[in-house]
Order: structure tokens, then C-alpha cells, then sequence
């Protein structure tokens, strides 16, 4: 029996997580905090707000939303917050992509839409 979460090979029930990850990441500002976390294994908020050259209030609204979708992560180190990435956060928006980018490669242009013209043809011809 099929699984009612699965479709097409995506689990349903990551869609919410998938949605707040595309959000988070839908943010110059957050896709530039992201690149600088890449460059360290873990960084101090002020270090970020150097290097992103936003007042300390922005950053850490841009790292709230990116703590809220798992991307981020922060570890208390007195009396400072240590951030890094998560990758295994990303795991439901990768298994989407890869089932998007998996299907274009599947269909060609002609093919991808249901026309009830090209269905009606079909079916006279049988």
C-alpha cells in the first residue's frame, strides 16, 4: 500500500520544514550570512555583523528566521552565542530539488503539459 505522505517520491510532511528553509534563505542579507558561516566552523555574532555590515539588530532578526529553519544553529558560550551551520537541516529542500531537477531531465518541453486538445486526439486514435 502506497504511503499517503510520500508523493511523487516527496514526503509530505517536510513541506512546512522545506517552506521556512526557502523562506530563510530567500533574504540577500540571510544568503550572505550563510556564505560567511561557510567560510568558519562557527563564528560570534559580532563577527557577523562586521562582516555583513548591518546594524546588530538586523542581524539578529536574519539569524532568528535562520535558527527557526534549522539552518542555523547557536550554542551559548558566555556571554556570548557561538553560530554555525547545520547541513543536515537542508535534507528535506535537497531530496525536493533533487526530484525537481530529476524530472526535467526526465520530460522534454513538449511533453510537460496536459492539453485536453492532445488528450482528445489520443484518445480518437485508439
Amino acid at each position: 500500500m502506497p504511503d499517503p505522505d510520500m508523493t511523487h517520491g516527496f514526503d509530505t510532511r517536510n513541506a512546512a520544514q522545506v517552506a521556512a528553509l526557502a523562506k530563510a534563505m530567500a533574504h540577500p542579507a540571510r544568503v550572505r550570512i550563510i556564505e560567511f558561516l561557510l567560510s568558519r566552523p562557527g563564528c560570534i555574532g559580532g563577527d557577523i555583523v562586521d562582516e555583513i555590515g548591518l546594524a546588530q539588530s538586523t542581524v539578529s532578526e536574519h539569524l532568528r528566521i535562520l535558527k527557526e529553519s534549522g539552518l542555523v544553529v547557536g550554542t551559548i558560550e558566555r556571554p556570548r552565542i557561538c553560530y554555525s551551520l547545520d547541513p543536515g537541516a537542508l535534507e528535506p529542500l535537497h531530496a525536493l530539488i533533487g526530484l525537481i531537477a530529476a524530472r526535467g531531465a526526465q520530460n522534454d518541453a513538449a511533453s510537460c503539459c496536459y492539453t485536453p486538445q492532445a488528450y482528445a486526439g489520443k484518445e480518437s486514435a485508439e
